[in-house]
């Protein structure tokens, strides 16, 4: 009896390496798998001029943004916009200004799929061998009411798919679909944050996995099997720090952390 409907993921056309240079631009569930991109010791950078939603902010960041990481994950949240009602400029943040002074939109699929292309234009001109990982973030939005939010999502979803068949010969964008884990594996509440919206973060670890399964190469997967004992040294809270056990443990692990960073010299801890 199989209780679950799990959803097959197709190998990305690239592989993540170990150490990677990362750079996460979109929604609060780009947030969440920084950070654990982090944990893992990758040299990240996430979100850094804010958390954004629709493809147009996501490409004013990426125009911003001057690194040139390996590796880009991009995720929507949503088509709507909010344009300065003087200038008609999609902004980024309100900054708490009156709602009066904007007015909302919605992006087409066609707008949505144009401004992803010039944010892909945009990276592929500074770095032309980077890779793209597009999600669709599965927080649905419940002010715009839930059938709206699904059309919306949906949006997305074919703005995202007619931008990846167009590199489809180039093999440097994929799409992995966080949004489909979610709403199909993890269609229990168990799996959300007690809000009900957003993930948990045992839903998270679960993508993450996912992800790896999906992205990363074997030296990379051997990387993250060699972290993880050390990770969990660090993290341990003794009762007794200042005992000669612990502290010899922490020496050791730190003597392992010193090769790890040889090893692999992008590691960032």
């Amino acid at each position: 009896m199989q209780l679950q409907t799990k959803v097959d993921i197709a190998r990305a056309p690239f592989e993540i390496g170990p150490c990677e240079n990362i750079l996460l631009v979109g929604s609060c569930f780009a947030d969440g798998i920084g950070r654990r991109f982090c944990e893992e010791g990758f040299p990240v950078t996430v979100n850094p001029y804010g958390t954004m939603y629709n493809p147009a902010s996501v490409l004013h960041t990426i125009e911003r943004c001057a690194t040139k990481p390996d590796t880009v994950f991009i995720t929507l949240g949503t088509n709507h916009v909010y344009r300065l009602k003087t200038t008609g400029e999609i902004v980024d943040n309100c900054e708490k200004r009156p709602q009066s002074l904007f007015l909302e939109q919605q992006l087409t699929v066609s707008q949505c799929a144009d401004y992803l292309q010039r944010a892909v234009d945009v990276l592929h001109q500074r770095n032309a061998d980077v890779r793209v990982v597009f999600t669709v973030s599965p927080i649905r939005y419940r002010k715009y009411g839930y059938h709206e939010s699904q059309l919306s999502k949906a949006t997305l979803l074919l703005a995202v798919q007619q931008v990846v068949s167009l590199h489809s010969s180039a093999a440097t964008l994929h799409y992995f679909p966080a949004y489909e884990i979610m709403m199909d594996e993890l269609r229990d509440y168990r799996f959300y944050a007690p809000d009900m919206l957003h993930p948990s973060q045992q839903a998270v670890d679960y993508i993450w996995e996912r992800l790896v399964d999906c992205c990363f190469s074997s030296a990379a997967k051997a990387y993250l099997e060699e972290w993880r004992p050390l990770k969990q040294a660090l993290a341990h809270k003794p009762f007794h720090p200042e005992a000669p056990e612990y502290q010899a443990l922490m020496d050791k692990t730190m003597l392992k952390v010193a090769e790890l960073r040889k090893k692999y010299p992008t590691f960032a801890l």
